[in-house]
C-alpha cells in the first residue's frame, strides 16, 4: 500500500497565503507568485490559491511542495486552469512530469524558494545529489504549464 504525501497548511501559512494572494490579485507578484484558479472537481466552482510559477529553460512549471494538495487534485480532474497576476489572466493546460524529469526542476525550485518551502522537503535542499532528488520526486507533483 502506498500513501499519498500531503502536508496540510497551518494557520500561519493560511494567513501568509491570503496576503500573497491579495497582493498578486492587485498586480504585485511576490517573487513570481500567481493566483492559480482551477474548477473544483466536486463543486465545479473556481478555487484559487497562490502558487510560485517557476521559469526554467524557456518553460514554466508549477511545483506542489506540499504534495497531493487540493489544487493538484482539482487540476488533474479539470485538465486546465488559469494563472492570474493583477488583471492579467492566462488560461493554460499542462503536462504532468514523470518522476525522472523532476530532479532538475526540484533543484531550481529549491534554489529560488527554499526560504519559503524548505520545511516541506525534509532537509533536502538544492545541493542534494540527483539520486536524493529522484528518490523524493514521487511526493512532489510538477506540471509544465502550456498556453491554452
Amino acid at each position: 500500500m502506498t500513501t499519498t504525501r500531503y502536508i496540510q497548511p497551518g494557520k500561519s501559512t493560511d494567513l501568509f497565503n491570503r496576503i500573497v494572494q491579495r497582493l498578486t490579485k492587485l498586480g504585485i507578484s511576490v517573487l513570481g507568485s500567481r493566483v492559480l484558479g482551477v474548477r473544483g472537481r466536486k463543486s465545479g466552482e473556481l478555487r484559487e490559491v497562490p502558487v510560485n510559477l517557476l521559469s526554467h529553460d524557456g518553460a514554466q512549471y508549477l511545483v506542489a511542495p506540499r504534495g497531493e494538495t487540493q489544487w493538484v487534485r482539482n487540476l488533474r480532474a479539470a485538465g486546465q486552469g488559469q494563472l492570474r497576476v493583477g488583471r492579467r489572466v492566462d488560461e493554460f493546460t499542462y503536462r504532468e512530469l514523470a518522476d525522472d524529469e523532476k530532479p532538475v526542476l526540484l533543484r531550481v525550485y529549491l534554489k529560488r524558494w527554499k526560504f519559503e518551502v524548505g520545511a516541506f522537503f525534509d532537509g533536502v535542499d538544492a545541493s542534494a545529489p540527483d539520486e536524493t532528488l529522484r528518490r523524493i520526486a514521487p511526493g512532489y507533483p510538477v506540471f509544465e504549464v502550456r498556453p491554452a
